[in-house]
């Protein structure tokens, strides 16, 4: 693969980072995205392909990409497609921070060291030129404002950003209501984006992380006044939550 063009898990990353902060939105949720990222880039590199809601490797080459080449080996040595929800919920220790490396290499952003209470040291990463971030963006505004079905690459990336809750992040306030709505709705043109998407929404839900319970046998009944347990909302990322650690490290 020739690094000519940006990959989905750097342009989600560059589509969270804030200009302002240097920090990146929605951080936890972010690194399921990026793991589903991955995913979807493999697949348009031809490396795996779905079969049902799980990921199967059809040509073990390596991409030449080294992050993208890690995560194809990993899904090789399972031997047997792997469910996308268990594959994105699975653990990414520092996966951000790889990203957030790579892209320092690459020049496309510098870290500022600082340090919170005047002691736990922080990283903030700021872009070096915004003009990148601005044409990703574009890119998803031309979709969101002209209807017309995106390219599979910014349909996936768009399907992302939903997934991980960057819609408020990047159309922001009342008036990003609609801008939200329809990018919400780009889901639908990629189905690989799709289906990792929605196991991105899963896992921060929940859904798919447990065993669901059999039915109650035929014939029992519950407790008169029990509720049963509601099902857990799907397609809503749940906020992930803030500490004072959480927000020291590098966003």
């Amino acid at each position: 693969m020739g690094r000519s063009r940006r990959t989905i898990p750097e342009e989600l990353l560059l589509l969270a980072l804030d200009p302002t902060t240097g920090t990146t939105a929605q951080p936890q949720s972010l690194d399921l995205g990026l793991a589903g990222a991955q995913l979807v880039e493999l697949a348009l590199a031809g490396r795996i392909a779905p079969d049902g809601d799980r990921i199967a490797v059809v040509v073990p080459r390596p991409t030449g990409d080294p992050t993208l080449d890690c995560a194809l080996e990993l899904l090789r040595r399972r031997g047997a497609p792997v469910r996308a929800v268990n594959w994105i919920g699975g653990p990414r220790l520092g996966l951000r921070q790889t990203y957030l490396s790579h892209l320092e290499r690459c020049g496309m952003v510098h870290a500022v060291a600082g340090q919170m209470c005047g002691v736990l040291p922080t990283t903030r990463y700021q872009a070096t030129d915004n003009e990148i971030s601005r044409e990703i963006k574009a890119r998803l505004d031309s979709a969101i404002r002209t209807g017309v079905p995106p390219d599979p690459r910014t349909a996936a990336l768009a399907a992302l950003a939903h997934a991980v809750g960057l819609g408020k992040h990047l159309y922001p306030g009342n008036e990003g209501r609609s801008s939200r709505s329809r990018l919400r709705d780009l889901i639908r043109h990629d189905p690989m984006g799709g289906l990792v998407a929605h196991a991105v929404m899963d896992v921060q839900n929940g859904v798919g992380a447990q065993p669901r319970r059999n039915p109650a046998p035929a014939g029992r009944q519950a407790a008169p006044g029990a509720r049963s347990a509601p099902e857990p909302a799907r397609g809503v990322p749940m906020q992930p939550r803030r500490g004072p650690m959480a927000r020291a490290v590098a966003h």
